[in-house]
């Protein structure tokens, strides 16, 4: 299992390689130019009334930013950020001085196109919110979904199976973002009812002085409204999928052969049927975390919660590329991490999967 566990986190290495190439490759292929919408030019680069010094700003913000340099080279230059070398005076002027190159203690990701922070600096802020709400969305999700399907599984053709089949299918198939507007319009807006805040994470009022309960009932009654819609979606897929993989289950020749022997349909159900059906439900796991990065950056935009989602969207906005790459960078190494993670499971759902040394 270790040597499994190493071999997987060493084939990151290539993985990411290949994605942040594909990811900067994309990233430069958007319209428009950074460093004329920072000096408020338009998408071409070109300025009414412009004048020479206009486009000597132009050339000062391209500079600063690296966007002079051939592609290649800003490409190895955000790469030397992420791993903790400086390349900018190694490409100083066209010429390539490999001697130059500095080591920095931490990596640097380089400077946000918005405001000019380093751009680790903005994601340590917000990180921690989108993944606190994904950790919980994916948790909630589950914990949901995997009694509901047994339930609808066992109880197949029941009026509550129907029910719940019908709800679960209207719910998977809302969008997210037209469910958020509602909800801001209808329960957060004093002309209908308001039971929560319209947005934001925490109350303009809110105090560090507050006591600890008072902090976390501050947090949760900004939260609940988000972190709903944010799961909705995935409990129901999931949901039907954990429904359709017992249903298969319960079917098969072992399970009758538990039957026969006289076991209760309780221990039929959760000692012999519910480990193999967790099987395709891990395996997306694998997909719905790094799904939810995504859908973090509509609920983070609806509600105007300071998370990841937020900032790249704003990223997207601004051409951000430093922040566009970072973003990319880390929902790929989410993914992988969400791999690792099913693939570890299976072997605890199943003792028959083993991870030896000819796989």
């Amino acid at each position: 299992m270790v040597e499994y566990i190493i071999k997987r986190i060493l084939l990151f290495i290539p993985t990411l390689f290949i994605i942040t190439l594909i990811s900067f490759s994309i990233s430069r292929l958007a319209p428009g130019d950074p460093a004329a919408l920072k000096v408020g030019a338009g998408a071409d680069g070109n300025m009414s009334g412009s004048t020479g010094i206009n486009a000597k700003i132009i050339e000062l913000v391209r500079k600063q930013w690296n966007l002079d340099k051939p592609v290649w080279q800003q490409y190895v230059i955000w790469m030397g950020d992420m791993m903790m070398l400086d390349f900018r005076e190694a490409f100083a002027n066209g010429q390539v001085n490999l001697s130059a190159l500095k080591t920095r203690s931490v990596p640097y990701f380089g400077d946000s196109f918005q405001d000019n922070r380093p751009v680790l600096e903005k994601l340590i802020e917000r990180v921690p919110v989108t993944l606190f709400m994904n950790i919980a969305a994916v948790f909630l999700a589950y914990v949901i979904a995997i009694p509901l399907g047994i339930y609808s599984a066992t109880n197949q053709g029941s009026f509550l199976d129907k029910l719940s089949t019908f709800l679960l299918f209207a719910l998977h198939s809302l969008p997210t973002f037209w469910v958020g507007t509602l909800a801001i319009t209808f329960l957060c807006n004093y002309e209908f009812i308001s039971i929560f805040p319209s947005g934001g994470l925490r109350s303009p009022n809110f105090s560090v002085n507050w006591s600890f309960f008072r902090q976390m009932n501050d947090y949760a009654a900004h939260l609940v409204l988000p972190m709903i819609i944010y799961t909705y979606g995935s409990f129901a897929y999931i949901s039907r999928q954990m429904r359709s993989a017992m249903l298969e289950t319960v079917r098969q020749d072992y399970i009758r052969t538990a039957r026969a022997k006289g076991l209760s349909e309780k221990k039929v159900i959760f000692v012999h049927a519910l480990r193999n059906s967790l099987i395709p439900i891990i395996t997306l796991l694998a997909g719905i975390l790094p799904g939810l990065i995504g859908g973090s950056v509509i609920i983070e935009t609806i509600f105007s919660i300071p998370g990841m989602g937020e900032l790249s969207f704003k990223a997207l906005v601004a051409r951000d590329y430093p922040m566009i790459m970072a973003v990319f960078t880390i929902s790929a190494i989410l993914t992988l991490v969400g791999i690792l993670i099913s693939d570890l499971l299976y072997s605890i759902v199943d003792p028959r999967i083993a991870y030896s040394k000819k796989n």
